[in-house]
C-alpha cells in the first residue's frame, strides 16, 4: 500500500473549518446559541491553560450543547461539507488527491477536526479514509466529550501509526501546511509543505522538502 496522507485545514481548504461548523450549526439549528459567541472570545486567551482538547470541548458545548443526535448532525455535516466545501477548498489540493489516485496512492486525511463532521468533507474529497479527533457516540448520541487524544501534533503521529497498524506501507506521502505536524512529517518518505505557514517553510527549505502553494 502507498498512502498519501493530507492535513485538512489550510492544506486543503483556504481557512480552518472548526468555527465556520459551529456557527453553521447553531444558525441552522438553535441560533439563539450565537448569544454565546463572546463567551468563546472569553475562553481563548485562556487556551494556555485549557489546551486544545478542553477548549474545543467548551466550545462545542456552547454552540452545539452537551449532546445531539447523530442522525442530525450528520444530515447538517453534509449540509456544511456542500457549502463549506464549495467556498473553502483549493482546486489544486483536489487536483493533486485526484493525480495521487490515479497513481495508486490510498487517500487518507488526517486531521484535528471532529470525526462527526470532517467525514462529510472527507467523503466529498473521496477519501479513503479519515483520521481524526474522535467524540463520544453512545445510543445515537453525539457528545463534547472528546475521547483520547485531540488528534493534532503529536497525537495526530500515534494516530497515524494506530491506523497503519498491520498495514503493508510501502511508501507515505505527507501534505500539510504547519510545523505542528513535524511528528508525521518525519514519518513520510516524501513530505510535502503545502500551502506552508512562513514557519514551516522555513523549516521545508532547510530540510530540502519540496513546498507547494494551492491557493
Amino acid at each position: 500500500m502507498r498512502i498519501a496522507l493530507y492535513d485538512m485545514d489550510r492544506t486543503i481548504t483556504r481557512t480552518p473549518s472548526w468555527m465556520p461548523w459551529l456557527l453553521f450549526w447553531a444558525r441552522a439549528e438553535a441560533p439563539w446559541r450565537l448569544l454565546l459567541l463572546p463567551l468563546i472570545g472569553v475562553l481563548l486567551p485562556a487556551y494556555p491553560l485549557l489546551g486544545r482538547k478542553r477548549l474545543k470541548q467548551a466550545m462545542q458545548w456552547l454552540m452545539m450543547g452537551p449532546a445531539v443526535g447523530a442522525a442530525r448532525v450528520a444530515a447538517r455535516a453534509e449540509e456544511f461539507a456542500v457549502t463549506f466545501g464549495r467556498n473553502a477548498e483549493l482546486p489544486g489540493a483536489l487536483a493533486r488527491m485526484e493525480q495521487d489516485r490515479r497513481d495508486g496512492f490510498t487517500i487518507v486525511i488526517a486531521t484535528a477536526s471532529c470525526r462527526f463532521y470532517a467525514a462529510a468533507l472527507a467523503a466529498r474529497w473521496g477519501a479513503d479514509a479519515l483520521i481524526a479527533t474522535e467524540n463520544r457516540v453512545e445510543a445515537g448520541v453525539v457528545g463534547c466529550e472528546i475521547l483520547g487524544e485531540n488528534c493534532y501534533g503529536e497525537a495526530k503521529r500515534r494516530a497515524v501509526l494506530d491506523w497503519i497498524g498491520t498495514r503493508r506501507v510501502e511508501s507515505m506521502r505527507f501534505y500539510s501546511d504547519h510545523p505542528s505536524d513535524l511528528p508525521t512529517f518525519l514519518l513520510a518518505d516524501e513530505p510535502v509543505a503545502a500551502n506552508p505557514s512562513p514557519a514551516l517553510a522555513r523549516e521545508a527549505r532547510a530540510r530540502g522538502w519540496p513546498i507547494v502553494s494551492w491557493r
